[in-house]
């Protein structure tokens, strides 16, 4: 057997392979159609596991900390701590007689540190003149995209106790 039919004709395997560029450009709809059912298929898997997270994740329950002494920083004062982890750089103010804040330290934008300027009375991100209000953690100006992570504080026994960590809301 020879794999011409005529030795004048072209070998069979150039009929049945495309050896031609300008041919292989081109999808048949069997194969568009295959892309399409596995993407759809791909997605539809992706929103299964996203539902099935918001179900089973439970929502992380902070631990209760003690972070200050009332009465221990002067007003205008700083104190640094770390919550929920020890990784967790936090920075304490005290904004008035009875006025107490606590924010992240790491800034939204590139995580440098922020620190507190009484001067101008903000939290300020010295890396790209990011400022946050030391109100509410809102961006006043610069890159951050987010407000800082806010520390729940309340008061026990004349102590500051840090309770959890409310991201992105403000007050």
């Amino acid at each position: 057997m020879s794999l011409f039919r005529n030795p004048s004709d072209q070998p069979l395997w150039k009929d049945e392979f495309s050896v031609f560029t300008a041919d292989e450009r081109y999808v048949t709809r069997r194969q568009f159609t295959k892309f399409l059912s596995l993407a759809s298929l791909g997605m539809f898997a992706g929103n299964l596991w996203i539902l099935a997270k918001t179900f089973f994740v439970k929502t992380p329950e902070f631990p209760s900390t003690v972070v200050a002494e009332l009465g221990e920083i002067p007003v205008g004062g700083v104190k640094l701590f770390t919550y929920p982890a020890p990784q967790d750089h936090c920075i304490l103010v005290r904004t008035g007689d009875d006025k107490y804040v606590a924010y992240s330290q790491k800034c939204t934008h590139l995580s440098c540190a922020v620190y507190y300027s009484a001067q101008q009375g903000r939290l300020e991100c010295p890396c790209h003149q990011g400022y946050f209000s030391i109100k509410d953690g809102s961006v006043l100006q610069g890159p951050p995209p987010r407000p800082l992570p806010r520390i729940v504080l309340e008061r026990d026994a004349g102590k500051l106790v840090a309770k959890g960590v409310k991201v992105g809301e403000h007050g």
